[in-house]
């Protein structure tokens, strides 16, 4: 694809899921003859419909078997081929979890996850459908690595870098289409970097997922009262950059994590585990889902609820500025 404003809009409009089913998909498998699609009755609803008729040979309809299909994708992977297994990520990252780790973390099977309608986007769905708890779950295997991307172009990178990518690797992306744009122009991905989306020099948000452009909203806020706020995609949260983090460590008095995502085990833990070793380093805002479970609704009004929309993480680091400087 030719990275231009008129094809990130159209993947804007896609939204994450549909970049790299539509896109990304076909390109990887033109790349990689060894690539299978599996998927879990979700054939018509994740948009695969362009690589079955395409790929009819490459393609597998495991049915309503999440489990069954995390076995049939390690064992392809051991006989050299690569394979794409997807579905929910609430059911790769907990139905399947056993059958991961069993099957593709311990052998370190060259298996390829993408999980779809990650955080609260399958929102009235209720809590079986949302992946509040995938990162970290997934970020825990040994040897697995986790991407969340935080548009549809980043997606659609991200997907064909974990292609290029030698190990197991676990994708999570966004259900809806019309996604808000981060990149309005090309950008080098690379596994294992954060991607600063905005200078600052008092206030590091590191965000992932959608949550990259509520971090963004907010740090416009806060800049209309004077505190200068650096925003970071933190599309890599396994592996960390710890590069990135020593600089911001060093030139930041306030660190905020920003996450679609329970507070426990995801990306704020990630951080915080990192810091916790070094000597000096800055006080840490961990922003996600506390320890609860919250009632079913739209995604944004779940967001209101975990204080987690663009005014209330402006207001909230506001308030960690005022208690702790």
């Amino acid at each position: 694809m030719i990275i231009n404003s008129a094809n990130i809009k159209a993947l804007s409009l896609l939204g994450q899921k549909g970049s790299v089913f539509n896109y990304g998909l076909l390109e990887a498998a033109a790349e990689h003859d060894n690539l299978r699609l599996l998927t879990a009755d979700l054939a018509l609803l994740t948009g695969l419909d362009r690589f079955r008729r395409k790929y009819p040979e490459r393609f597998l309809q495991v049915g309503i078997a999440e489990q069954n299909m995390i076995g049939i994708a390690a064992g392809l992977a051991m006989e050299g081929e690569m394979p794409v297994a997807t579905t929910y990520c609430s059911f790769l990252a907990v139905r399947d979890l056993e059958q991961v780790r069993q099957n593709v973390s311990s052998t370190g099977a060259n298996v390829k996850l993408v999980g779809t309608f990650a955080g609260v986007v399958a929102a009235k769905s209720g809590i079986s459908h949302w992946a509040t708890e995938d990162i970290s779950f997934m970020r825990t295997l040994p040897g697995m690595t986790v991407l969340s991307p935080s548009d549809g172009l980043e997606a659609y990178k991200a997907f064909k870098a974990m292609c290029d990518f030698d190990g197991p690797v676990y994708l999570r992306l966004s259900g809806t289409t019309g996604c808000p744009v981060i990149y309005d122009h090309d950008f080098d991905f690379s596994i294992g970097r954060f991607n600063l989306t905005r200078d600052g020099s008092d206030v590091a948000i590191i965000a992932t997922g959608l949550m990259v452009k509520e971090a963004m909203d907010a740090a416009d806020m806060l800049g209309k009262r004077g505190v200068s706020v650096a925003v970071y995609d933190a599309a890599t949260i396994k592996p960390l950059d710890t590069d990135t983090l020593d600089e911001i460590f060093d030139r930041c008095l306030l660190v905020v994590t920003l996450e679609e995502h329970m507070i426990t085990g995801g990306l704020g833990s990630a951080v915080a585990e990192y810091k916790a070793a070094k000597s000096h380093a800055p006080v840490q805002l961990t922003l996600g889902f506390d320890d609860r479970y919250t009632r079913p609704g739209s995604q944004r009004y779940i967001w209101d609820l975990a204080g987690i929309t663009a005014d209330a993480v402006a207001d909230r680091i506001v308030d960690a500025i005022k208690y702790y400087w």
